[in-house]
């Protein structure tokens, strides 16, 4: 094996609050971090829940007023981001609490890195040496708080943000994007519906199996993948059904931020069509990732079946190999309700080139076990539409 194969770069998360109750800690954090009048940057479902006002007011009682800036689509917009970022600077906002899921932590990621800079959000994207071109002095502290288990946004370098006028997710990059201070409170959870558990937690699944699969070299990555497939495996099924199970939504948080860390070895096809298929219709990235999920393990399997014989132990399934692994991901889905096709949501077969052609180009194609062709990927994807 040429000495190459291990050059890789590793980075791991940032300190972390774990534990029922941690948010009550939030004014603390905030001092610690120099923030005296932070923007709250929230889920438009989340701002008139009684958790989020809470928040505020414990806040303002501790003396740190709070700004509240929810104007958010579930696939974050560069719109939304200079809209963020025009209300943090409007009310003199000194830092940044993401709370919510993907949408808001990735929407605070953002709006924290582009309220100090001169060059618009696109300059940023991943590509290339692209963040070099960010003025660190002018990013805000970030402070992240998942109510959802599922992307992993907390530990992350980086934000997706979709351009309307391109049609495209691009992800937007700065090394000091990742958050200074998490917190994983699993209270914040509990009211999260089944549906949404669900798919935030198939998200997380498919964050840890692709990394699991990718073909960079980084066996710490690797390592944390198997663990949360473990996690995932015991303790969806139990947060769909019972979304109070507190311990359950406690691990599902965890394997949640520990597939954002392992996927730094990589993602694949699922994310490679999830990201222009979350562009181009709008649909829930989660969702998406569960349905493609079996179709890409099948595309996948020549390059795979040493990988899926050792999940398929570790996680103790009835049936070793390849074929115990696609059991096991075609059976949680069907008992968490995740339909099996993209039909099902409403995708057709008319933008299959466009798809094919996006697919193929998004850098989570890069670190695929097998290099997709752009025919390959419309093969796909159309097994996909069809089932």
């Amino acid at each position: 094996m040429p000495d190459t194969a291990f050059f890789s770069n590793w980075n791991y998360p940032t300190a972390v609050r774990v534990g029922v109750g941690r948010i009550a800690e939030l004014p603390q954090l905030c001092r610690e971090l120099g923030m005296a009048t932070p923007l709250l940057v929230t889920d438009p479902g989340l701002v008139a829940l009684p958790m989020v006002q809470t928040i505020v007011e414990n806040c303002l009682v501790a003396g740190i007023p709070l700004t509240v800036f929810s104007d958010i689509k579930g696939n974050p917009t560069g719109k939304n981001i200079d809209d963020g970022v025009a209300v943090c600077k409007a009310h003199g906002c000194d830092g940044v609490i993401a709370l919510g899921g993907g949408s808001a932590l990735d929407a605070g990621k953002a709006i924290a890195l582009m309220v100090g800079q001169a060059h618009p959000i696109w300059d940023f994207e991943d590509v290339g040496d692209n963040y070099l071109k960010v003025d660190v002095h002018g990013m805000q502290p970030v402070i992240a708080v998942p109510t959802t288990a599922g992307t992993g946004s907390e530990v992350g370098r980086a934000s997706v943000i979709t351009d309307e006028q391109a049609r495209l997710k691009k992800i937007i990059f700065h090394p000091r994007m990742l958050p200074e201070i998490v917190v994983l409170d699993p209270a914040l959870t509990v009211g999260l519906p089944p549906q949404i558990t669900a798919a935030t937690g198939m998200d997380a699944l498919s964050h840890n199996l692709e990394a699991y699969c990718a073909t960079s070299y980084h066996p710490m990555a690797e390592g944390i993948a198997l663990e949360a497939m473990r996690m995932i495996h015991d303790y969806l099924p139990r947060a769909v059904a019972n979304g109070a199970d507190l311990e359950a939504r406690m691990q599902m948080l965890a394997a949640s931020s520990m597939g954002a860390t392992a996927f730094q070895r990589g993602l694949g096809a699922m994310h490679a069509l999830a990201h222009p298929l979350g562009a181009l219709y709008d649909k829930h990235h989660g969702l998406l990732n569960a349905i493609l999920m079996p179709y890409v393990l099948i595309a996948n399997r020549s390059a795979i079946e040493e990988p899926m014989t050792r999940l398929s132990r570790y996680l103790s399934l009835p049936n070793s190999g390849f074929s115990g692994v696609l059991a096991w991901v075609l059976g949680l889905r069907q008992a968490l309700g995740i339909p099996s096709t993209l039909s099902d949501i409403e995708i057709g077969e008319e933008d299959a080139q466009q798809v094919a052609q996006m697919a193929a180009s998004d850098p989570s194609a890069q670190s695929n076990p097998i290099a997709f062709s752009t025919e390959d990927y419309r093969q796909l994807f159309l097994s996909a539409v069809r089932g």
